[in-house]
């Protein structure tokens, strides 16, 4: 069959307006099939780092699961070799709707590795990187992007990378520097730019920290689509309209979904610490059963717990949007040992 292309392909999958960005370790499928049920229209896998993807066939089985309705589903790689990152990407091509490079990513772990936003600068390793995916792939592949401190630089950067054969764009309206806890808002006007200036469809990610903010995203800068990614970990429902989810019914629907999808405990605990934040504050023994847990039901059990003292008085709590823009706002959430860890910014 013909491979389709930009904006035919993009409707072909239904024009897919909420998405769930791609999270390190976080975007798994229990948490992808949980965010469809809430509104989001195609959600990305986390991101794959294609040469340990291509070596280790454990590794692989763990990471990259999906099943009957975990669609559309773009899977995402990160790397810097344009051989390997083919070769990874034809392990999934059968399983997914489209394959994403990841040239986003500003983490220290990126520019170790040589890939993610450290890439931006070398535009020709960035070309040969697309243009091997899109001539040896039968999926389109997409990409994302943070900005440059300059205007015209970025929507060049953006033009380049549809040139080279890219058919939908994710643009972090960020540059590579703008990260953690000083990392400021998106601009959006540079997203809006580099959508006037592209023939293919183009997401637009950052702030979109609850479904108000990213309708206001979505009407400002005129892009296809959302992305959101720590906001959705925190509320999950945020796509659905919900004005006051119930974060322990939430939980508990993940947790059925771990269960059924044999999900690792290590990533069962970050979501549960993040669904329940508003509510763990300050009970410590709650988040010591939370880290000694060793399966989907010792999760539940200490969840019920929880939900039973807060339905008998216990009220240091706030909303999902409150925590979601506090986690955000202080670039620190709670780990599985009652401590402060540094959050990746979405």
């Amino acid at each position: 069959m013909e491979k389709l292309e930009g904006y035919e392909f993009y409707r072909s999958i239904g024009s897919p307006k909420w998405i769930c960005g791609p999270m390190v370790d976080a975007s798994e499928l229990a948490f992808r099939m949980l965010v469809r049920r809430y509104g989001v229209d195609l959600a990305y896998t986390p991101m794959l780092n294609s040469k340990q993807f291509t070596k280790n066939t454990k590794l692989r089985k763990t990471i990259f699961t999906t099943c009957e309705g975990d669609r559309p589903l773009v899977a995402q790689f990160a790397g810097d070799c344009p051989e390997t990152l083919l070769e990874a990407a034809k392990l999934v091509e059968c399983c997914v709707d489209a394959v994403d490079i990841n040239f986003g990513c500003p983490q220290h772990i990126a520019k170790r590795g040589h890939y993610g936003a450290y890439l931006q600068d070398e535009w020709d390793l960035m070309r040969s990187l697309i243009s091997t995916l899109h001539q040896n792939l039968s999926v389109p592949v997409w990409c994302k992007i943070r900005v440059f401190p300059e205007l015209e630089k970025s929507v060049a950067y953006a033009q380049m990378i549809e040139q080279s054969g890219s058919q939908v764009l994710a643009v972090h309206g960020r540059t590579r520097d703008s990260k953690g806890r000083n990392a400021g808002p998106a601009d959006w006007s540079v997203i809006r730019e580099i959508k006037k200036n592209l023939s293919v469809p183009v997401i637009a990610n950052g702030d979109a920290v609850s479904l108000e903010a990213a309708e206001q995203c979505l009407s400002f800068t005129g892009c296809d689509g959302v992305m959101a990614a720590y906001p959705l970990l925190v509320n999950p429902t945020m796509f659905s309209g919900e004005s006051k989810p119930d974060p322990f019914a939430v939980a508990r629907g993940y947790l059925d979904l771990a269960e059924k999808h044999l999900t690792p405990t290590w990533q069962i605990r970050g979501h549960i610490f993040k669904l329940l934040k508003g509510h763990i504050l300050g009970q410590d023994d709650i988040i010591r059963t939370y880290g000694a847990a060793q399966n989907a039901n010792d999760y539940r059990q200490a969840t019920l717990e929880l939900e039973e003292r807060i339905a008998n008085g216990y009220s240091k709590t706030c909303s999902p949007t409150e925590a979601c823009v506090n986690g955000i706002q202080s670039g620190y959430v709670l780990d599985e040992d009652d401590s402060v860890v540094q959050i990746f910014r979405e």
